[in-house]
């Protein structure tokens, strides 16, 4: 049985020690700021991405095209590897389509090995628990095939529960009107937003004020989380680093749920959110 190697994109937020150390590889989108384009190789620091975001720049972002996937999976096959591809949600990115094809032009062209692409319908550190599962997975001796159906079994129980402290980044990528970013923030009106099972980012409710946004966070967990025990859960910030460190401890606090790991929320995503976003994935009976 020939070995398979895991990759993934950038958006999936994993600390880049922790995809050296279980070697899961990453195709990068990119994202362009003060007319400069970045990538995994090149970024900012996730320090200067959110400053100069503070002194009013605003970035955009790009998907991977068929060609950059192309030559992903040829050279992982070539090593003499299979490919399991993780990839960022269809509902938020192209990305998903362009791996698609590029499997389609390899598979014509003929070779030994398989791929397997997984539209992972998750962002942020939600599609990096489905990564960090599907190494798990594969070091307990899964095939590429029983870790592909398990992931694809699972994918719609990871909950993805977030709050925004700034509404106009979310309007200006048409995830809220115009109108509610302006009496939204004039009246310190913080949405709850969720991924729902087409992998779109969708507006589940609102709070008033910081505080009770990030505790319906957590209510939303003790809503969800059904009978799954869950052996981890992650965190992911856009520079709100001790909000997202006190939300984790109330959930260590309330669920018992042994271990946590916080990171940044990525330039290519924290491109549309904004600064203040604290978000929190886990396995759950339903998203």
């Amino acid at each position: 049985m020939r070995n398979y190697q895991i990759l993934t994109d950038n958006m999936a937020d994993l600390p880049e020690e922790w995809l050296k150390e279980h070697q899961i590889e990453t195709i990068s989108l990119t994202y362009t700021i003060d007319d400069q384009t970045y990538d995994s190789s090149n970024g900012l620091s996730p320090e200067e991405f959110y400053e100069r975001i503070r002194k009013g720049a605003m970035p955009v972002t790009s998907q991977i095209n068929e060609k950059t996937a192309e030559t992903e999976f040829k050279k992982i096959l070539e090593n003499g590897k299979d490919v399991l591809y993780l990839a960022f949600s269809s509902g938020l990115s192209g990305t998903y389509q362009s791996a698609m094809s590029a499997k389609k032009i390899l598979d014509s062209k003929g070779h030994d090995g398989k791929i397997v692409v997984i539209d992972t319908l998750s962002a942020s550190l939600g599609e990096g628990l489905l990564v960090y599962y599907a190494d798990k997975n594969q070091r307990a001796g899964m095939s590429l095939e029983e870790n592909a159906a398990w992931i694809e079994e699972h994918k719609l129980h990871l909950v993805h529960l977030f709050t925004v402290n700034d509404l106009f980044h979310l309007q200006r990528g048409g995830r809220v009107s115009k109108a509610a970013a302006v009496f939204g923030s004039m009246l310190s009106v913080k949405p709850v937003m969720h991924m729902d099972d087409e992998g779109h980012l969708t507006v589940t409710g609102k709070a008033r004020g910081r505080k009770k946004s990030l505790q319906c966070l957590i209510e939303n967990m003790h809503a969800q989380i059904g009978d799954y025990k869950n052996e981890v859960f992650f965190i992911s910030h856009s520079d709100c680093y001790e909000e997202a460190k006190e939300v984790a401890e109330q959930i260590q606090k309330e669920f018992g749920i042994p271990a946590y790991l916080i990171n940044w929320v990525g330039p290519t995503i924290g491109a549309h959110t904004g600064i203040g976003t604290v978000a929190l994935f886990f396995l759950g009976d339903r998203r």
